[in-house]
C-alpha cells in the first residue's frame, strides 16, 4: 500500500492510464467533398419534325438534327448528349438488330453488369429493348425501337467526361428516366 502512498507513482500510473486510453486507430485522410447534383422535373412537350417519327422531349434538352432524322439531344447542365439514329427498314432488319447488339455489347470491357429491357407496344407497333449498362462504360444506356416493317430507331447516352459511374451516376439515372420515356412515347407516322 505504501507505493500508492507515492506522488511520483501516482502521476506515473494516471499519465499510462491517459496514454493508454487516448491511443486508437490512425486518422485517415478524408475524401473531397463532391457537390451534390440535384436536377429539376423536366416538363415533357412533344417533338415535331419532318421525321417518320414523333416523341415526348424533356424542355430542359436542346435539340439538334442533323440529317436523314438523326438527333443530338443535349442536355447543357449535365454535359451529356443523347443520339438518336434513325434508319428505314428496307429487308436489313436482322443486320440493325445485330448492329444495335453489337453497339450495347462493345462495353462490356468496362461495363460491371449490362441489363437489358424488352419494349412492347402493341397499339402504336413499337418495339424495342432498353439496355442499362453499369460500370465506367462510356455510356450508361442505350436503347432501339422499330415497327419491324419501316422504321429503326437506336438511341444512346455519352457524357462529355471521363466515365466515373459514382460522381456520374445522378445525371445517368436522370438521362435513363429521359431514354425510358423516349421509348414509351415514340410513335411512327
Amino acid at each position: 500500500m505504501k507505493l500508492f502512498n507515492n506522488p511520483y507513482i501516482i502521476c506515473l500510473l494516471a499519465l499510462a492510464c491517459l496514454m493508454f486510453n487516448s491511443c486508437g486507430d490512425d486518422p485517415t485522410p478524408k475524401p473531397n467533398a463532391l457537390l451534390r447534383l440535384d436536377y429539376p422535373l423536366g416538363t415533357y412537350k412533344p417533338f415535331e419534325g419532318n421525321c417518320p417519327y414523333t416523341f415526348g422531349i424533356n424542355s430542359l434538352s436542346k435539340i439538334k438534327k442533323n440529317t436523314d432524322c438523326n438527333l443530338e439531344i443535349y442536355y447543357p447542365k449535365m454535359k451529356a448528349t443523347l443520339y438518336i439514329t434513325y434508319k428505314p427498314v428496307q429487308g436489313n432488319l436482322e443486320t440493325l438488330l445485330r448492329d444495335a447488339e453489337k453497339l450495347t455489347y462493345e462495353h462490356v470491357i468496362k461495363a460491371t453488369d449490362i441489363v437489358s429491357y424488352p419494349f412492347i407496344n402493341d397499339e402504336d407497333k413499337v418495339y424495342g429493348m432498353f439496355s442499362q449498362v453499369g460500370g465506367d462504360a462510356a455510356t450508361n444506356a442505350q436503347f432501339y425501337v422499330t415497327d419491324s416493317l419501316h422504321h429503326f430507331v437506336t438511341g444512346s447516352m455519352y457524357f462529355y467526361t471521363k466515365p466515373n459511374f459514382d460522381s456520374i451516376m445522378p445525371a445517368a439515372s436522370y438521362l435513363k428516366d429521359d431514354m425510358r420515356f423516349i421509348m414509351e412515347t415514340l410513335k411512327w407516322r
